[in-house]
């Protein structure tokens, strides 16, 4: 079976990553990296006066970078030898819900479409989301592309 083929009969599966709690370190280190210091990320007591939040949130931006974490954990491999997996971009990438410091994130991943770019190129679309523990809106909602070259 082709590599497409074996992509091919992965349509339509879902895969969910294991539970990361968001704490007040990781997002004030993610401040530190992107230099976005927003009191409603690290200032716990402002968020929790200024905001309808209850305390600070995450970046949206921090939430949608832990994608390739869950992504990892959650994706089968299909490993073969000379085969690599590039991150080719993000559609429709939509922040639906506050991450509340504290909360506990999973991504979930469902193949949606499997096609050859060109020779060598196999494109992947994958319809993800960022749920938030006991929550009924997610924290995001994203398609992510995805090419995998053959040597």
């Amino acid at each position: 079976m082709s590599l497409l083929a074996a992509y091919r009969n992965r349509l339509g599966e879902t895969h969910r990553s294991d539970w990361l709690e968001i704490d007040q370190a990781r997002v004030n280190a993610f401040a530190d990296v992107t230099l976005d210091h927003q009191f409603i990320h690290v200032d716990p007591a402002r968020a929790a006066a200024e905001t309808p939040f209850g305390g600070p949130i995450a970046h949206g931006f921090l939430t949608l970078s832990l994608m390739s974490h869950f992504a990892a954990q959650a994706l089968p491999r299909m490993d073969a030898p000379g085969v690599i997996g590039i991150n080719y971009g993000f559609e429709k990438v939509r922040f639906l819900s506050p991450v509340v410091v504290g909360s506990r994130i999973r991504g979930a991943f469902t193949l949606a479409d499997a096609s050859e770019r060109k020779p060598g190129q196999i494109q992947l679309v994958n319809d993800c989301v960022v749920e938030i523990e006991g929550a009924d809106t997610p924290a995001l909602a994203a398609q992510w592309l995805s090419l995998i070259v053959t040597g």
